[in-house]
């Protein structure tokens, strides 16, 4: 059904138009194309996933590619004993295009559940719900509601951002803004908070993502309460695929798929703190420099940004530091641990971290074979800070909990139960504040996530230079 355009909204609503009617018009054309089935699929020992290129859906990063949508479309091939071929795009409408034309099976991009695209598509069941924020730059007044919104507000084109938009619309006519196929959601931000535009419209978990670089960035008051995101799948596919779907996020739900990767992805940012983020970032700036090198020759092994976010957690990137426990310098220290790793000064900033990175590797190394990275470096800073016996504690409290011990998404939540009496009672190494290492491991990995950003950007400045 074509929806007739009211005469008060803004001229890009009919290139909409016309996206919609092509898409109707190829659905009738291609509609004996398009019954793309489960058992063709595994005929051909490949599925196609169409995605967006983006820090939430995929990207290649040192290791390869990266990004919750391309992890869990992995496990999806995996579960049906297919390779996964990855098509990426910038643009929403490329991407609903691939789909249409049969280019790819389905698409896990992040896509929010409409009542608009409802009437065009499918969608596998949700696995997570985002909101929707009106966001601009902390220093100008507070917009508290639609009304406030004056001035530059872009958005990108046929996003779920401009349906809500052309709705809010009907209720407030002065309501103005462009839209985009140049940008993405990552850059529209980079917009705002460089002052070349006043507003845009993001979601909170790239929102999230992107404060930890941007803290200036600011939310004004949410668009839209959660909504459901999930794969989308054409309408002329194959009633078998779609059920193949369903059982897949079924079983993802259950053996905690999905959980682990949401922890991975968002479980250390979903507290935001301004004043810590922009005194990091001023840091960086300010007191790296100095250190970056020692840092750089010790963490060979660890990755030198992990090695810096640890030292960053424990001393602030101050030589000096002291607690009242009596842990001392830039990696915090013990006397006894300093001795162990050979470490004559602890306030020597060069043999502060060769001691830290020696006892990190340690640590890593104690870490059972089995557990992959990146838990097995959350399971060592664990235990860098509440110490083995009470890792192990947990983990073993975790497996009789019916958790999994090698998981740290599981065992996070079994730390802080050492607190608590009926818990440590039973434990080997006793009561522990085991809340503690769980802040420290989230605070370090948001730590290590804006080095890795930082120090990418300064890369791609200096190549652009050259």
């Amino acid at each position: 059904m074509i929806r007739i355009i009211n005469k008060n909204q803004n001229l890009f609503t009919l290139s909409r138009l016309f996206f919609i009617v092509m898409l109707s018009l190829i659905s009738g054309c291609q509609q004996d194309q398009q019954q793309v089935s489960l058992q063709q699929i595994i005929e051909r020992e490949q599925v196609n996933v169409g995605t967006l290129f983006g820090p939430n859906s995929y990207y290649l990063g040192a290791e390869g590619a990266k990004g919750f949508e391309y992890e869990l479309a992995k496990a999806y091939a995996d579960s049906i004993g297919v390779s996964l071929h990855i098509v990426p795009t910038y643009s929403l409408d490329e991407l609903f295009l691939k789909l249409e034309f049969g280019e790819v099976d389905f698409l896990a991009a992040g896509l929010s559940v409409t009542e608009e695209r409802l009437q065009n598509y499918r969608f596998a069941p949700s696995y997570k719900n985002i909101s929707q924020k009106m966001v601009f730059k902390q220093g100008r007044e507070w917009p508290r509601k639609i009304e406030d919104v004056q001035g530059s507000l872009q958005v990108i084109k046929n996003s779920s951002h401009e349906e809500n938009l052309i709705r809010l619309k009907q209720q407030h006519a002065d309501l103005t803004w462009t839209v985009t196929e140049a940008m993405d959601a990552d850059e529209l931000l980079l917009e705002v908070v460089e002052g070349r535009l006043d507003f845009t419209v993001a979601d909170s978990n790239t929102l999230a993502l992107n404060r930890r670089y941007y803290p200036d960035i600011s939310v004004a008051f949410t668009v839209e309460e959660p909504q459901p995101i999930a794969w989308m799948v054409s309408k002329q596919s194959h009633d078998s695929l779609l059920a193949s779907l369903v059982e897949f996020f079924g079983n993802t739900h259950t053996d905690g798929t999905i959980l682990t990767l949401d922890d991975k992805y968002y479980g250390h940012i979903q507290e935001f703190n301004y004043v810590n983020t922009r005194t990091f970032i001023q840091a960086i700036d300010e007191k790296l420099p100095k250190y970056q090198h020692l840092f750089q020759r010790y963490g060979k092994t660890l990755d030198w940004r992990f090695l810096a976010a640890v030292s960053y957690q424990e001393s602030h990137w101050e030589p000096h530091a002291r607690s009242y426990t009596g842990v001392r310098g830039m990696m915090m220290l013990t006397l006894p641990t300093a001795k162990q790793m050979g470490i004559e000064s602890r306030l020597d900033a060069e043999q502060s971290i060769r001691g830290g990175a020696k006892y990190l590797n340690q640590l890593i190394e104690r870490i059972p074979a089995r557990i992959p990275n990146p838990d097995r470096r959350w399971f060592a800073l664990a235990a860098y800070n509440i110490g083995w016996g009470h890792m192990e504690d947990a983990r073993v409290l975790t497996q009789k909990q019916g958790g999994d011990p090698d998981r740290w998404v599981d065992v996070k939540q079994r730390l802080p139960l050492l607190k608590q009496q009926k818990y440590y009672k039973n434990t080997k190494y006793g009561y522990a504040r085991g809340d503690e290492p769980v802040r420290y491991v989230e605070n370090i990995r948001a730590y290590f996530d804006t080095l890795v950003f930082m120090d990418e950007k300064k890369v791609i400045v200096n190549a652009d230079a050259e």
